[in-house]
């Protein structure tokens, strides 16, 4: 009995493996709005026999955007051109939708990509990026601006309002994103946080602000929706965030109700050194989930069925995620219920492309 493909409940989302689709950006909205795009991107990952999509880090204002493209959740034009996305893929798939709120704080106000991803000045198009302190991701970036009291007050209005909209227009689970170096992940570490006041100095204070912005997310939607948060589990910099702060966020985030933690890496400081390999961020979700007893996901170069067996069979983690492997092999379920000799979820239009060697692939119930 393959352990990957087994029942697990995030909250009270009941999922029919454990395989995940982790968020990727797209670059590819129209002032915050869902294109045919994201039909299409989306359309072939609900196909895939994942039994959760969540869809990429999509801006609770339009300042929160990483670049002018990204998918955005602010008002009634960015949500009904979304929430014809999410009628299109439900009537398709049976697959959990979740979606990824965020902020980019500094990493704001930058080109896409494929033309360079550099800072864009506001007067040269780009707008004024926000951060715990006036410190730039890289030294050529526009300085951002602190944020106040009363800033802070508006940036958790703007994700509770994005998260109502998110519950509005269907979507089963809810991630909150504190990792990569983006605005809750730069409140956290001491690298980009040097403010004086009750969000900065010690691991406390530095933690408020996501505690609050997850607190007041939780009160504003739905009980059976599930939260969870996806952070960065160590900066790779000497000095900066690290396991151990990740840890105790955790704990905290579970005494709130926090219903998983997704566990990525990095992203916050050009020091990073990174120790690339398979599986490399597996350990510290490990170390989350033995702490906590949170759920965890776990994410970063898991590209093999056997792989992702062992990672869920050993209780390293409860569900695996895939990011670029799902998108050069979208079918990746299908060929590792093969592989473990398990069965998946498959559209019935589809049922009659089974090879020869994996007769009875589909669950046909």
């Amino acid at each position: 009995m393959s352990q990957l493909f087994s029942r697990f409940a995030i909250g009270g989302l009941s999922l029919p493996n454990r395989i995940a689709i982790a968020p990727m950006c797209q670059y590819s909205a129209d002032e915050g709005k869902a294109t045919s795009w994201h039909q299409i991107h989306l359309g072939h990952l609900a196909l895939s026999g994942a039994a959760l999509l969540i869809i990429e880090a999509t801006a609770v204002s339009p300042a929160g955007r990483i670049s002018p493209r990204d998918l955005g959740l602010w008002d009634d034009g960015t949500q009904d051109a979304l929430a014809d996305v999410v009628k299109q893929v439900k009537q398709h798939s049976p697959i959990a939708l979740g979606i990824q709120l965020a902020h980019a704080g500094r990493k704001a106000s930058t080109r896409v990509p494929w033309e360079g991803g550099n800072n864009i000045a506001p007067q040269d198009g780009g707008w004024q990026t926000l951060a715990p302190s006036v410190l730039p991701y890289a030294d050529t970036d526009f300085p951002p601006h602190a944020l106040d009291q009363m800033d802070i007050s508006t940036l958790k209005a703007d994700f509770v309002a994005a998260a109502k909209r998110a519950e509005h227009i269907g979507f089963d689970l809810i991630e909150l994103h504190a990792a990569h170096g983006y605005l809750l992940h730069q409140f956290l570490s001491p690298l980009s946080n040097q403010r004086q006041d009750n969000y900065g100095g010690s691991l406390e204070n530095r933690m408020r602000l996501t505690l609050e912005v997850f607190q007041a997310v939780r009160a504003a939607v739905s009980k059976n929706i599930p939260i969870g948060v996806r952070i960065s589990g160590t900066d790779w910099v000497d000095g900066g965030w690290d396991i151990e702060q990740s840890v105790a966020l955790a704990r905290a985030l579970k005494a709130q109700g926090c219903d998983y933690i997704h566990v990525s890496s990095g992203g916050l400081s050009a020091q990073q050194r990174i120790p690339v390999g398979p599986g490399y961020q597996v350990p510290l979700a490990r170390r989350v989930k033995e702490a906590t007893g949170l759920a965890t996901i776990a994410v970063g170069l898991i590209t093999e069925p056997e792989q992702a067996e062992a990672i869920v069979g050993t209780g390293d983690a409860d569900l695996i995620a895939l990011a670029r492997a799902a998108l050069y092999d979208p079918r990746w379920p299908w060929h590792a219920a093969v592989k473990l000799g398990a069965k998946v979820n498959g559209p019935q239009q589809y049922w009659r492309c089974e090879p020869h060697y994996a007769k009875n692939l589909f669950s046909k119930e």
